[in-house]
């Protein structure tokens, strides 16, 4: 029995000092290993390596392309615009000795980044406007800044992919009085706008107006030639026809008279000898001389 405990412990500490030298790398990580402390050797290749026991320790660090989020920070532009501007960091690890004795952990080297990217930043936008950072030059920009950063970055071992800007905005402060400002704009725009149409509509309802004007001028002038020229014609016509015959011309004159004297209902009372009545009393023909002249 006590052979078989010796046999339990011998493996276990064969198990301990296999875990102890030999140790694998993956292929998205890389590593450096200690001894007492200081840095001897790095490793980037993937695969099974090995180190001393207990008295060598390992580091292990990312190959893969990290990113670094900086929280918004306000610059000032060359036309003394305040704007806010988010910006990310893409970065990888170059020289892991070098990043390890410089920032020592991921943490660190994003406080550094961030440090050199805002300062960066911050040198590049006091070059410009600020329309042209928020349109034409920001990808310019982004290029400088990250090139820039990425010389400075090279001392502590990262090589910088690239820096975007997430958002550029103006401060929260500021955006009110931008926003008022901008209404103000378009309010005096929609007003200018506004003040042309009704220019434009009072020279049309001008022109409607004379036009109308004009056109009832030669309508009533029109009608006055036409009703002349009928006037005319029907005292050539009246004319002929008492030419023709004189006594049937009196007659119809008088007929037409009586039209419009006697209405439906009506009492006159009239002498018997009435010369206006000669026709329905005697029913003799007036004279053409006097139904002429009346």
């Amino acid at each position: 029995m006590r052979y078989l405990w010796i046999l339990i412990l011998i493996l276990i500490a064969a198990g301990i000092l296999v875990s102890q030298v030999f140790f694998t790398v993956d292929e998205t990580n890389q590593a450096i290993v200690l001894q007492f402390g200081e840095p001897i050797r790095t490793i980037r290749n993937p695969g099974l390596h090995t180190k001393l026991p207990f008295i060598q320790n390992l580091i292990i660090l990312e190959k893969r392309i990290l990113s670094s989020d900086a929280p918004p920070q306000e610059y000032l532009t060359t036309d003394k615009k305040r704007l806010v501007v988010d910006h990310v960091t893409r970065w990888r690890i170059e020289d892991a000795l070098l990043f390890f004795q410089a920032v020592g952990t991921e943490a660190g080297a994003r406080a550094r980044l961030d440090d050199i990217v805002f300062s960066e930043l911050r040198e590049e936008l006091a070059k410009v406007d600020f329309v042209d950072i928020i349109s034409l030059e920001r990808e310019n920009i982004m290029e400088t800044v990250a090139e820039s950063a990425e010389e400075k970055a090279k001392e502590f071992g990262i090589d910088i992919v690239d820096v975007r800007v997430k958002r550029a905005d103006l401060p929260v402060e500021v955006e009110e009085s931008v926003y008022q400002r901008m209404q103000a704009e378009r309010q005096r725009e929609s007003s200018l706008f506004r003040a042309e149409g009704e220019e434009q509509a009072a020279i049309l309802r001008a022109q409607a107006d004379r036009e109308r004007t004009v056109i009832l001028a030669e309508g009533y002038a029109e009608a006055q030639s036409l009703r002349g020229e009928g006037e005319a014609l029907a005292i050539k016509i009246y004319a002929e026809a008492l030419e023709q015959d004189p006594e049937f011309y009196a007659f119809t004159r008088r007929l037409d008279a009586y039209e419009i004297t006697l209405k439906d209902g009506d009492t006159i009372v009239i002498p018997v000898d009435s010369d206006f009545f000669r026709y329905l009393t005697s029913g003799a023909l007036v004279p053409a001389e006097e139904a002429a002249g009346e």
